[in-house]
């Protein structure tokens, strides 16, 4: 007859240590497989949420160049609503008005690099004071936005003063170089108001912000788009005074 080994007391401490070196090994292990799956999305300009396509009616198509969204996004991939501001009584909407092309850059890095650099160079610096996790979609792709500081916005003034701000999306690459986007409004500040930050214009900060850039670096602005994405007649939403036009800049040719 086969007689099973009795299991003595003092054999305890050592089952029970070979339990926790198991499971201390499948922790590492589990450990080790999450880091490498995060790694697959460690890549330079890698964009975020590129199974997500906007409605037809949401995109644009500029000749020449990769489809376009007509809205700065919101973390629920919405069109962002200006600070929930009501433009009378209909939803403020915020709408691309920047495209930029760089066809000097080299790499992704390196566009992004040139953004900031001519941005400051234009007096549109990365300050404080902003909300922020905006999204911009171009061509089958989810951009977050520039700058990506935490509570930053482009702005060419002070959040206490009245400025002009907004924020850019990529760099996309295509054939032409690499491509951004970017939603920029101007906002008047009242410290006795109860509501601080007004909304002010769209067009203004767009202008402001494409002429310095044109005066004061290596982009050049180059056309205006029609964008096709102002507001009219929505019984809910409106685009304030955008009027469909965003500046097109590209890289001055030598």
């Amino acid at each position: 007859m086969l007689r099973v080994p009795e299991t003595r007391d003092n054999d305890a401490p050592v089952a029970e240590e070979r339990k926790v070196l198991v499971c201390t090994w499948l922790c590492c292990l589990l450990a080790v497989e999450s880091q490498l799956a995060g790694c697959a999305f460690q890549q330079e300009a890698a964009p975020i949420g590129s199974s997500w396509q906007p409605p037809p009616e949401a995109v644009a198509q500029p000749p020449g160049l990769p489809q376009i969204g007509k809205w700065m996004l919101n973390a629920q991939y919405e069109p962002a609503h200006w600070l929930g501001e009501l433009y009378g009584v209909k939803h403020l909407r915020e709408p691309i008005n920047i495209v930029i092309v760089d066809t000097t850059a080299q790499s992704a890095q390196e566009a992004r690099r040139r953004l900031l650099t001519n941005f400051a160079a234009a007096g549109y610096t990365a300050r404080k004071g902003h909300t922020t996790g905006y999204r911009g979609y171009i061509e089958g792709m989810v951009y977050e936005q520039l700058p990506d500081g935490k509570e930053e916005a482009f702005s060419n003034e002070p959040f206490e003063l009245g400025n002009n701000h907004g924020r850019m999306f990529g760099p996309h690459p295509y054939p032409g170089g690499w491509l951004f986007i970017g939603a920029f409004s101007r906002e008047k500040v009242d410290l006795l108001d109860k509501v601080r930050h007004r909304y002010v214009s769209f067009n203004q900060a767009r202008d402001d912000l494409s002429q310095r850039v044109d005066t004061r670096t290596d982009y050049r602005i180059k056309d205006y788009l029609d964008l096709d994405n102002a507001l009219i007649g929505d019984p809910a939403a409106t685009s304030g005074d955008h009027d469909s036009v965003a500046v097109l800049m590209t890289t001055a040719r030598p």
